[in-house]
């Protein structure tokens, strides 16, 4: 693939101009001082894109998305989508809190995966743009909803700083006591969306342990070192050195689909940091969530057109979901993701991007 980075144009909002149950879907457009843009949705809270000089000065798209609303509503691998009421997998779609059995839509193999089938990727959110840097945005899930208990009212906000960083605010509280666990899925490639695969972008996750996964994906409950394993990246390495090593853990997933277990993630340093090999734009996220999933894109299927008419093929893409552990509902022992009534979830993850 022949590097290009002024192919993918930032979207025009008449190409998602449409309505969703009698509601508008909008684009809202974001832009700092330093000639960086980034555009979200109100369908799905969607990150649709991000735009940044690369080291030639080139405008390059560093977040996988789509032209329009419907390759936006017909996929099926949350590109940039906002997910819940609980990011990645609960196991069997069931958990007990409180005495009281709860069973949730099963969408993954034979779990339940990000919130279910009419999950917030796929609602429209009332959203408001506070000034060109800030946009705001709003969702009530109600009791019963994916078969999660309790009114639950989120909020939202993405912030594009001067400093070219992409400030993820959630906030939510609920009448009923919850599960919550909300991310944000986007998927990254720092050479320029539909410049080849990102097997030689260098990456490195502040984390010493991960938690082991079971063939359904689920977490074994075990807490594992990643030292001596392809999972290490303590130091900086390639994606792609390792991703077919024969590890029971890596022919599981096809590759990378782990949560790592974070270690300084209340210090204020990076937990992941990643550089495009051929822009020399660098990645370094930023949360005070205790987990992390890298999803190395293994099944991005070739089925969907992405930004400039490119084919979402395997690994074009890799996605930093910042999170709490997968079926912690279920894992007493992991961090807890419930929030009771007059409790308020709030959680921030940065996105900063510089060359």
């Amino acid at each position: 693939m022949v590097y290009n980075p002024t192919a993918i144009k930032i979207p025009d909002a008449s190409n998602f101009n449409r309505e969703v149950e009698g509601r508008p879907v909008k684009l809202y457009y974001l832009k700092n001082n330093a000639d960086m843009q980034v555009v979200v949705s109100n369908f799905g809270a969607h990150l649709i894109g991000a735009w940044l000089p690369d080291k030639y000065g080139k405008l390059t798209s560093v977040i996988l998305g789509f032209d329009n609303f419907e390759g936006l509503a017909s996929q099926t691998s949350y590109y940039g989508s906002t997910v819940g009421r609980y990011a990645n997998r609960i196991a069997k779609g069931k958990f007990t809190l409180d005495g009281q059995k709860y069973s949730l839509p099963i969408n993954n193999g034979p779990n339940s995966l990000h919130g279910g089938v009419d999950n917030f990727s796929v609602r429209v959110w009332d959203a408001l743009q506070v000034d060109d840097q800030t946009v705001e945005l709003e969702l009530v899930s109600k009791d019963g909803e994916e078969g999660y208990a309790g009114n639950l009212k989120v909020k939202l906000s993405y912030t594009l700083t001067d400093s070219n960083e992409i400030v993820i605010s959630y906030e939510a509280t609920t009448d009923k006591t919850t599960v919550v666990n909300l991310t944000n899925h986007s998927y990254f490639n720092l050479n320029g969306e539909g410049n080849g695969d990102v097997l030689n972008h260098l990456m490195q996750i502040a984390a010493d342990k991960y938690t082991p996964v079971d063939n359904s994906c689920i977490p074994t409950g075990e807490i594992a070192w990643v030292k001596d394993t392809p999972l290490d990246f303590s130091q900086p390495e390639r994606i792609g050195k390792r991703i077919s090593a024969d590890h029971p853990q890596i022919k599981i997933g096809y590759g990378y689909d782990h949560n790592y277990v974070l270690n300084n993630h209340e210090a204020h340093l990076p937990v992941a940091t990643v550089i495009g090999d051929q822009t020399g734009i660098k990645l370094e996220v930023f949360t005070d969530q205790p987990g992390m999933q890298f999803y190395s894109g293994n099944y991005m299927s070739g089925a969907s057109a992405l930004r400039g008419g490119f084919i979402d093929t395997p690994r074009t893409g890799f996605a930093l979901e910042t999170q709490h552990f997968p079926d912690s509902p279920n894992r007493p022992d992991f961090p807890s993701t419930v929030l009771k009534p007059g409790e308020v979830y709030q959680t921030q993850t940065i996105y900063k991007l510089s060359v």
